[in-house]
């Protein structure tokens, strides 16, 4: 070929190679959307971080899931992933706002309010992330006609839930309970005082 010739997209098909360019700026975007309404419900800068936490495990399960079925990353994934994003930080905002109500209210140490609210919460967890995880299955096994739009979605959404409920239910205690005594180190954390003094006498 000449080297006066390039070859690029055209038509839909740069409208989609664009839209893939974006990704990035959207789970970003995502993200600080939902750091922030977190920030404000818990008036915290620290669970937050403990909520997001639960995010990398869905991730990688919706990654493995298409991985493993073949399915091509597309826009119509994107979307499954950030649904990922609202249910799988459904868990953990379920047990740690039990266990900062029982901090609060009844004055427990926050291993014993985490242990509480992962007992108490086990089962609505479980019923909601079940509810999901069979809802996409549908989309992720159907076939006929538009099966390869819905089956990204459903993969993704199957594929999230299911790695994320084996991990979350364990780590979610811990990063909470280790986020919990950075907060309490910081607010203990005494103020940077000068240590030296001047003294003047009047003779």
């Amino acid at each position: 070929m000449p080297a006066s010739i390039n070859a690029s997209f055209e038509g839909t098909a740069a409208a989609f190679q664009t839209s893939l360019s974006n990704e990035p700026l959207l789970i970003l975007a995502a993200l600080i959307t939902v750091y922030i309404v977190l920030g404000v419900l818990y008036e915290s800068y620290i669970h937050p971080i403990t909520i997001i936490s639960t995010l990398p495990s869905a991730g990688v399960g919706a990654l493995l899931a298409l991985i493993i079925t073949r399915v091509e990353f597309s826009v119509i994934a994107l979307i499954g992933i950030i649904l990922l994003i609202g249910i799988v930080q459904k868990n953990a905002i379920m047990m740690i706002d039990f266990a900062l109500q029982a901090e609060r209210d009844e004055g427990k140490p926050a291993e014993a309010a985490i242990f509480q609210a992962c007992l108490l919460r086990f089962r609505p967890i479980i019923m909601t992330t079940m509810a999901a995880l069979l809802g996409g299955l549908p989309l992720a096994l159907g076939g006929g006609v538009g099966a390869e739009l819905r089956m990204p979605l459903g993969v993704t959404i199957v594929g999230g839930l299911i790695l994320s409920q084996m991990l979350t239910l364990f780590t979610t205690p811990v990063v909470y309970l280790y986020f919990d005594k950075l907060a309490n180190y910081l607010k203990r954390a005494p103020l940077a005082r000068p240590t030296n003094s001047i003294r003047f006498s009047a003779d």
